[in-house]
């Protein structure tokens, strides 16, 4: 049980930590900027940031939201997405019980995350990010082949759903990124829980489509995707009872 908590406790603290990286990911991919160099600093004022400035949650905590050095705000996605990193590692360790899959998993969904704002900020899906969720995906549990399979029959059936539906809808349509994300939701969940993942991220989505349907606004769909991904993965028991339930 200690040692249950410890490991636990360890890959939260590495969620929160992998979650201020996030944020680095964030910001400077979609610029095609050095994920490197140059070191923190604050995008306004250009102030290089002192190591007390970057602690995770507790720096934006007790400088109030705001630069130490030209006082402007600190936008609000920093800590969140902190939080929310930590939070989906601790998940995960509880799901998969097992320290190492566990960090493998976790960042596939951080990842997934950290493409969901990109695409939301930027409309953009960055392709290392995309890729990178996909490899680990493969490597998230023993059945490194099975996962493999599975990938390729999401990415391929994309593949052609993409050429039927760009045909008759006259215009390109499910781009790469798309394809990508269906090969990791296949890599993660297999092929049954893979097509309910889907089906529930068009049920997750239907209402924002409907609300801005007339606002000529754009809505990412990889958002909706990660999220019922991440749904579908933890409550896999749950889902198979109700395949086996319709289905037997």
């Amino acid at each position: 049980m200690s040692q249950t908590l410890l490991e636990g406790g360890i890959i939260t603290l590495f969620g929160l930590l992998f979650g201020s990286f996030l944020n680095v990911l964030i910001l400077r991919i979609p610029k095609e900027e050095s994920i490197v160099f140059p070191g923190s600093h604050c995008p306004k004022c250009n102030h290089k940031l002192k190591w007390w400035h970057n602690i995770p949650v507790l720096s934006w905590l007790l400088l109030g939201g705001k630069c130490y050095f030209c006082k402007t705000p600190i936008s609000k996605q920093y800590p969140l997405i902190e939080i929310i990193t930590a939070v989906i590692f601790a998940l995960a360790y509880w799901k998969v019980g097992n320290i190492t899959y566990a960090i493998i998993v976790g960042l596939v969904f951080a990842l997934l995350l950290g493409l969901s704002v990109i695409d939301l900020r930027y409309k953009a899906v960055p392709d290392s990010l995309n890729l990178s969720a996909l490899t680990l995906a493969i490597f998230s549990s023993n059945l490194i082949l099975g996962n493999l399979i599975n990938a390729l029959l999401f990415a391929g059936g994309f593949s052609l759903l993409r050429f039927y539906v760009s045909y008759f809808a006259k215009k390109e349509a499910l781009g790469e990124a798309d394809i990508m994300i269906a090969a990791t939701i296949g890599a993660m969940v297999g092929l049954k829980l893979g097509a309910v993942a889907i089906f529930l991220s068009a049920i997750i989505a239907l209402p924002v489509f409907i609300f801005i349907r007339e606002k000529d606004y754009e809505v990412p769909f990889i958002p909706f995707l990660a999220l019922a991904l991440f749904i579908v993965y933890m409550a896999d028991d749950f889902f198979n009872g109700v395949l086996i339930n319709l289905y037997g």
